[in-house]
């Protein structure tokens, strides 16, 4: 998968090195949203038509430096009535509004047809490279 972070949670990270700098806070939840291409720096570009809800899901505690990895996947999307190819996902900290996080390629695109369904059953995230 690749990815791309949002430009406020990358300042966020950095401004924490800061001497006088700013805590980042905890997100209070994560949300995934569809996209059929690129969502872009803003997580808004190529949204879903087949389903526009972004569901919440949560990550187990990292360890040791290792990735986060699911604990608790998103419900599965249903498809209102369109057909497309599913490509991207976007990570957003509420379901409506709230704060683009990153953006996830999927590892292979998704055609996706009217009533069908669409779940995110694996989903990881790292940063590296890290020290050894």
């Amino acid at each position: 998968m690749t990815a791309g972070l949002a430009p406020s949670l990358v300042s966020g990270w950095l401004n924490t090195l800061r001497s006088a700098g700013t805590a980042y806070s905890a997100v209070a939840g994560t949300f995934a949203q569809l996209h059929t291409g690129d969502p872009g720096a803003a997580g808004t570009a190529n949204v879903s038509v087949g389903a526009t809800a972004r569901n919440s899901f949560t990550f187990a505690a990292s360890t040791s430096g290792s990735a986060l990895s699911l604990s608790a996947a998103p419900a599965a999307w249903t498809n209102g009535g369109t057909s497309e190819t599913l490509t991207h996902i976007s990570v957003w900290t509420a379901s409506t509004g709230g704060m683009f996080l990153f953006s996830v390629a999927l590892t292979a695109s998704k055609a996706w047809a009217s009533a069908d369904t669409f779940a995110l059953s694996a989903f990881s995230a790292s940063v590296s490279p890290q020290s050894a």
